[in-house]
């Protein structure tokens, strides 16, 4: 009897451990909480090998290989978000960052010791400054490569990221730009990389419904100092003059027939509405309307009272970025129908963000609680799904390689060091990400369809 009661007894504490585990796992995936504290996600390693109207939009038939003009030729990539080829995927833009740079290929390491030195403890990083190659015993945050940490000026990196953001059917790749000379407080300027991207960018392609299409590159414009309504002003006339004709400068063309280049603007809500209006309201004292720059631009909304001043400011849509579902009004899933409603309402697009995941303590230990486990992809999936909900026009993927903060979708394998196992996507491949990306790309597609009938 008593061999009875501990079998008893101990299939009773498994049967409540699945359950609170199942409970836990559930709770992680609904999308309509705010995400309390989560257990990390996997630690995950890189494998490199005036407004427009109504959004119903048309596209310029895409020529085939054989026809496609070279890099910087006049022909500019006009896409958009229906046709009769389908070409949803141009609806699917996805955040990617040229900012890393490794001993090899620029002489130090550039964003990775920012990731590899735990919490960027001043201790350790007087200890391997930049440039040296920091030992695995002394590692101590989420990631660490297989090999060196890439440098985003490798030539087979760039062709590898292509090639992998064009399986994931991402049609537009949007890239995180400063001006010339200027860069985050981590990194080194890198706006001399933008030719070689867009090249790399438009060498690759997405089969269409049997049609080959180039994928296109547009830019997220990033806090600098000094930035203001004039600086972004000058910013957009210089990507223009600069990379406007180039074959996959991406443009937005509306039901009216016209095409427009389109710019996220991150952090926006750091320059008054006011400030904003000079540049992007007819009637503003240097406005971009009705001139050779005019374009798309689309603002950052976080708190709830944002999407008034991006109305006011005179932008043309706003996105969520965040990948973490209650991080933020804006990234809140249960708020994005509330929000699609407001940009009706206003002639503006809505752009929800969707990640994989999100883990940030590597370099943010204080932010725990904002920590979303991937659940082996069961998290990107429910964002994904409240984002088709919200009945978009385009969706936004937080991020192609983002490793900061955990949020990248690229390819990843195992690595194992002295002191530490790292994952990949398991129970699933590499590709894993990529391939619902694809997927999702493909449903976003099929319920567009539905919503314009």
């Amino acid at each position: 009897m008593a061999r009875l009661r501990r079998k008893a007894c101990v299939a009773l504490f498994l049967f409540t451990l699945f359950i609170f585990g199942t409970m836990m796992g559930l709770r992680t995936l609904k999308p309509s909480d705010g995400f309390s504290d989560q257990a990390p996600g996997l630690e995950l390693l890189p494998m490199i090998g005036g407004k427009v109207d109504r959004r119903s939009v048309s596209r310029d038939p895409t020529p085939s290989l054989g026809q496609a003009h070279p890099p910087g030729s006049n022909t500019k990539a006009v896409l958009s978000n229906s046709g009769p080829e389908g070409t949803v995927f141009y609806d699917v833009h996805i955040f990617y960052y040229s900012w890393f740079g490794n001993p090899q290929m620029d002489g130090k390491y550039i964003h990775w010791d920012h990731i590899l030195v735990p919490h960027w403890d001043p201790k350790i990083a007087s200890s391997y400054p930049r440039g040296r190659h920091m030992p695995p015993e002394d590692i101590g945050s989420s990631f660490y490569p297989e090999l060196n940490p890439y440098s985003s000026r490798d030539p087979d990196v760039q062709e590898s990221h292509m090639e992998q953001i064009g399986a994931s059917a991402a049609g537009v790749l949007v890239l995180s730009w400063y001006p010339p000379g200027l860069a985050d407080d981590n990194g080194e300027p890198a706006e001399d990389l933008v030719p070689a991207l867009l090249d790399a960018a438009y060498r690759h392609n997405l089969k269409v419904k049997s049609t080959l299409v180039h994928f296109s590159v547009a830019f997220h414009i990033q806090p600098y100092r000094g930035r203001n309504d004039q600086s972004v002003h000058d910013n957009v006339k210089y990507i223009i003059d600069r990379y406007g004709d180039h074959g996959a400068f991406y443009k937005y063309t509306s039901s009216t027939g016209k095409s427009l280049p389109l710019f996220y603007i991150y952090d926006s809500y750091l320059t008054p509405p006011e400030s904003w209006s000079e540049f992007l309201s007819p009637t503003g004292s240097h406005s971009v309307r009705g001139s050779a720059y005019d374009s798309m631009f689309i603002a950052l909304i976080v708190e709830e009272r944002h999407k008034h001043d991006i109305l006011a400011g005179g932008f043309d849509g706003m996105y969520t970025y965040f990948a973490s579902n209650g991080f933020s009004f804006g990234s809140s899933h249960q708020n994005w129908k509330a929000i699609k409603a407001f940009c009706d309402g206003n002639n503006l697009l809505f752009i929800p963000s969707v990640g994989p995941g999100y883990i940030d303590t590597s370099i943010r230990p204080w932010n725990n609680h904002n920590t979303r486990n991937r659940v082996n992809g069961r998290y990107y999936e429910t964002a994904l799904q409240a984002a088709l909900n919200a009945r978009p026009e385009i969706v936004t993927i937080t991020s192609f390689n983002e490793w900061h903060e955990g949020t990248q979708i690229e390819r990843a394998v195992p690595k194992k060091t002295v002191t530490r196992v790292y994952l990949d996507y398991q129970p699933h491949g590499a590709d894993h990400y990529l391939e619902l990306t694809r997927r999702w790309a493909e449903q976003f597609n099929k319920e567009k369809e539905q919503w314009l009938m």
